[in-house]
């Protein structure tokens, strides 16, 4: 089922939300350099298909939070050891899926890492 989040504002179809994360190898975390990345950004921001993208500092300065039997549980690091870590994102808003994967294609970490895209879900009151 799609959920529509509302009219593009350059091209007046309506759109859903999909976050594209983008994972990499800690040895390759700055293969690609920042002002690609933010040019990918700036491009898709004019052609109107970013809400947001950031990147993340690496996995060393995660922190988990959990809740268990009412208590705080703080744990250095993420959750799961794992040979990519989530290096960033970008939130884009795209037709369908097919379109999503396209924007995706088009984020430069892919060529080093992969970039996982997923539809936002929106959260039922």
């Amino acid at each position: 089922m799609s959920i529509l989040t509302g009219a593009n504002r350059l091209s007046g179809v309506h759109t859903m939300k999909y976050v594209c994360l983008v994972y990499l190898e800690t040895q390759k975390l700055h293969a690609v350099h920042d002002s690609e990345c933010a040019a990918c950004g700036d491009g898709f921001r004019q052609r109107g298909l970013l809400v947001a993208a950031e990147a993340l500092e690496p996995i060393e300065t995660a922190t988990t939070v959990r809740i268990r039997n009412g208590k705080l549980l703080v744990t250095d690091g993420p959750f799961a050891e794992t040979k990519e870590q989530l290096a960033g994102f970008y939130l884009i808003e795209a037709a369908d899926l097919n379109e999503a994967i396209q924007i995706a294609s088009k984020i430069p970490p892919a060529r080093e890492g992969s970039v996982e895209v997923r539809p936002v879900r929106q959260l039922q009151p």
